[in-house]
C-alpha cells in the first residue's frame, strides 16, 4: 500500500507556528481551553498547544457517531463516549479539529458545548473542506483548504495504523 506525500512535516509545523502566533495575540489576556475530539487530532492539538505563548488549559472529547438503525433516513446520532473533565463557564474555548468535512458532527459538538457558558467559543482546523459543508460552521483558524482524498499520518488512520506519520499523505483510491 503506498501513499503520496501531500503536506511535508516541515510544512505542517510552519503553519501550526503560524496558527499558533494568531491565537497567542487573539487570546492574550484571555481564559483559553483547547479542546480536541479523540484521536485524530492529538498530534495537532499538542504541536499547537506548544505553539501558543500562553498559560492555556486542554481537555478532550470523545464521540461516537452511529447510522441509527430505526429510522428510514439513515441518519447519523452522535453521543459522547468521554465528556469534559472541567466546566466551560467563563472560558474562552477553543476546539481543536483534524479535519473539518460536512461540519455536522462539529456543529452538534458546537451546540453541546454552548449550552455550557462558555465566554466564548472557535474553532481551529487544521484541515478544511468547506466546498463539502451540509451546514455553517465558523471556523476561525483554518490550516488548510484541501480536496476529497482519503488522508494518512499527522494523526489520520488507516485502520488505524498510519497516525504517527510526521507528515500527511494521501492514499489512492485502491487502497479503500
Amino acid at each position: 500500500m503506498g501513499n503520496h506525500l501531500y503536506l511535508s512535516a516541515e510544512t505542517i509545523q510552519a503553519r501550526v507556528t503560524e496558527l499558533g502566533t494568531e491565537i497567542t495575540r487573539d487570546y492574550q489576556g484571555k481564559n483559553l481551553l483547547m479542546v480536541s475530539i479523540l484521536k485524530g487530532a492529538v498530534f495537532f492539538l499538542a504541536d499547537l498547544a506548544r505553539a501558543v505563548d500562553l498559560p492555556l488549559e486542554i481537555d478532550l472529547l470523545a464521540i461516537s457517531s452511529y447510522n441509527q438503525e430505526h429510522e428510514e433516513t439513515g441518519s447519523k446520532a452522535i453521543r459522547f463516549l468521554k465528556d469534559l473533565d472541567r466546566p466551560l463557564t467563563g472560558k474562552d474555548v477553543l476546539v481543536v479539529e483534524h479535519i473539518i468535512d460536512t461540519g455536522l458532527t462539529l456543529h452538534y459538538i458546537m451546540r453541546s458545548l454552548a449550552l455550557r457558558n462558555p465566554r466564548s467559543l472557535a474553532v481551529c482546523t487544521l484541515l478544511d473542506r468547506p466546498h463539502r459543508r451540509l451546514v455553517d460552521v465558523n471556523v476561525r483558524y483554518q490550516g488548510f483548504s484541501v480536496p476529497d482524498d482519503f488522508f494518512v499520518g499527522y494523526g489520520f488512520g488507516f485502520r488505524q495504523t498510519l497516525r504517527n506519520l510526521p507528515h500527511i499523505a494521501y492514499l489512492p483510491a485502491e487502497s479503500d
